[in-house]
């Protein structure tokens, strides 16, 4: 009983997985405009029409994310490493146009249910209708973009802290040992 129980959660999971939006890897250059262009689409448009939407962006002038992107830029089969580079489900874009702006929301829709798909059509609308009344009502999407820096700053202070907590506990070890050693001495 309990085996078909699981079996029918990752037949949900697998299920619920395929019906979001495909997540977009952008690997961007700070002093790259075509980057800035791809990166305000995304920002101003994409994660606003898609509600289920994750971004990621990597900085590829940092060099802990130069392996990573030499390796995206492999997979993807450039033989270039021009950036911007979108990573977009199992699609890749390299360079970056306002003509390529459909293609882009294509691929982001591949695995969208047609109540997801409807969704975004209506949130599309209300986006074009008042951008600024639209924006400010969904502010908490900007949360869908993380940039790969600030979370590698961000999981350094948590390291940090963790180390901290574990040093404080074991001198509050060591020092309540020490207490018990000394009492059973007396």
């Amino acid at each position: 009983m309990k085996l078909s129980k699981i079996f029918g959660f990752m037949l949900f999971a697998g299920f619920v997985g395929n019906a979001m939006a495909a997540d977009i890897t952008v690997y961007y250059s700070p002093t790259c405009p075509h980057c800035h262009h791809a990166r305000d689409f995304i920002k101003s448009e994409l994660i606003y029409v898609y509600d289920d939407l994750k971004v990621e962006e990597v900085n590829v002038m940092d060099t802990s994310n130069r392996q990573r992107f030499f390796d995206t830029v492999k997979k993807c089969g450039y033989e270039s490493g021009g950036v911007p580079v979108l990573v977009i489900g199992e699609k890749c874009f390299q360079g970056y146009a306002d003509s390529m702006q459909q293609d882009i929301r294509d691929a982001v829709e591949i695995d969208l249910s047609a109540e997801q798909k409807k969704s975004a059509e209506l949130n599309k609308k209300e986006l074009d209708k008042d951008r600024q009344s639209f924006v400010s009502s969904h502010s908490d999407r900007l949360n869908a973009i993380v940039d790969n820096g600030a979370k590698k700053k961000l999981n350094k202070a948590s390291s940090d802290y963790t180390n901290i907590a574990l040093f404080v506990i074991m001198i509050l070890l060591v020092v309540g040992l020490g207490t018990l050693l000394f009492k059973k001495q007396k």
